[in-house]
This record gives structure tokens, C-alpha cells and sequence, in this order.
């Protein structure tokens, strides 16, 4: 499931597709985003999503060595959900910089409080920001990687047909929403 170098397209090879490789990825993470609210949105994460960030880091970056490119597969590949689980990046967005920087300290601790469900089963609450610590006494970060662990009935019943909802319990941030069908049906093909 992980993505190796043989996946990767060269910076030559990926700068002649790279416009068509893009509208494809795009239209793939539209059926994988939820919004929590005005200004939290999930965008659930894959193989497809990975290989998109790892290429645009590498042509960003122009890493052609094959140290740096392990170090992006390195990086990212913990992001690639193994079939028991989803995996997304939480993103707190404000236009205005003195709002967000007071809605992060009124968010302080948000990341522990989202959660899925899948019909019939139990709230699974999201295992937050593995790779480095994203918050301190004050506030939240405006980014955080997060990792909704699955049971096996709960796979099953999603890949039955159950319906799948999202939210957040923090008092700064409550929300719940029934995910679209594309976006339920985008991520049961995560599940095994």
C-alpha cells in the first residue's frame, strides 16, 4: 500500500503530466473533503492524495536524489490509510490572522474531539498528530494529522452500505454532518 520510487514519475516525466495528473487529483480529494463547520475541514487522505503531495513536494523542492525522495516517501507514506482505518489532515482555516490566532487558543485540544461514525457502531475518536506535537499550553495548530482506527464490524458495515457521519465535541467546535454518499463511497475503497 505504501508508495515506493517506482511509483514516482521522474521531475521530467511529471512535469509533462503534471497539469492532467493535477485535475484528477482534484476532482478525487473533492469527494474526500467534510466540512466541520465554517472553518474546520477533514480532507481524508490516500495513495492517490500521497503520490499528488510526494510529486509536487519533489518538484517543489527539485529533490532528484535518492535520499531526499525517500525522506518525502518517508514523510508522507504514514498518511496512506491500511484498510482498517482513515486517515486525514484536519485543517483550521481563517481569513483574518488576529481571528485565527484566538480562535487556535479557544480550539486548544480540537484534535482529540473529532470523530467518526459509521451507522449502527460506535463514535471513533481520532488518534491525533502522530508524526510531532502540534500544540502547547495556548493554542492549537492550524494543522494536524489525524488516524480513525476502525473495527472490524465497523469496516464491514460501511462496506455494507452503512452511513458514515463526522464531527467534532469540542466546546469551541460542535459539529456533526452525514457524509455525502461520494465522499462515504470514496472512503469505504480504503477499507479491506
Amino acid at each position: 500500500m505504501y508508495l515506493t520510487r517506482d511509483d514516482l514519475y521522474s521531475l521530467e516525466e511529471y512535469a509533462q503530466i503534471r497539469g492532467e495528473f493535477r485535475v484528477k487529483v482534484m476532482a478525487h480529494k473533492k469527494r474526500r473533503q467534510v466540512p466541520l463547520g465554517p472553518h474546520a475541514t477533514l480532507y481524508f487522505e490516500d495513495r492517490l492524495t500521497m503520490l499528488y503531495q510526494i510529486q509536487e513536494m519533489l518538484r517543489v523542492e527539485r529533490i532528484f536524489e535518492a535520499a531526499g525522495i525517500q525522506d518525502e516517501l518517508d514523510a508522507y507514506n504514514p498518511l496512506i490509510p491500511d484498510g482498517g482505518n482513515w486517515k486525514a489532515t484536519l485543517m483550521i482555516a481563517y481569513q483574518d490572522p488576529n481571528e485565527r490566532r484566538e480562535a487556535l487558543v479557544q480550539l486548544r485540544g480540537v484534535e482529540d474531539k473529532v470523530w467518526v461514525r459509521v451507522a449502527g457502531c460506535d463514535r471513533v475518536y481520532a488518534i491525533a498528530d502522530e508524526d510531532m506535537k502540534r500544540r502547547d499550553s495556548v493554542k492549537t495548530s492550524a494543522v494536524h494529522f489525524l488516524r480513525f482506527e476502525l473495527t472490524q464490524s465497523m469496516v464491514d458495515a460501511a462496506k455494507a452500505g452503512a452511513g458514515v457521519a463526522a464531527g467534532a465535541d469540542h466546546p469551541s467546535c460542535t459539529y456533526r454532518v452525514d457524509l455525502p454518499h461520494a465522499v462515504r463511497d470514496s472512503l469505504v475503497g480504503d477499507l479491506v
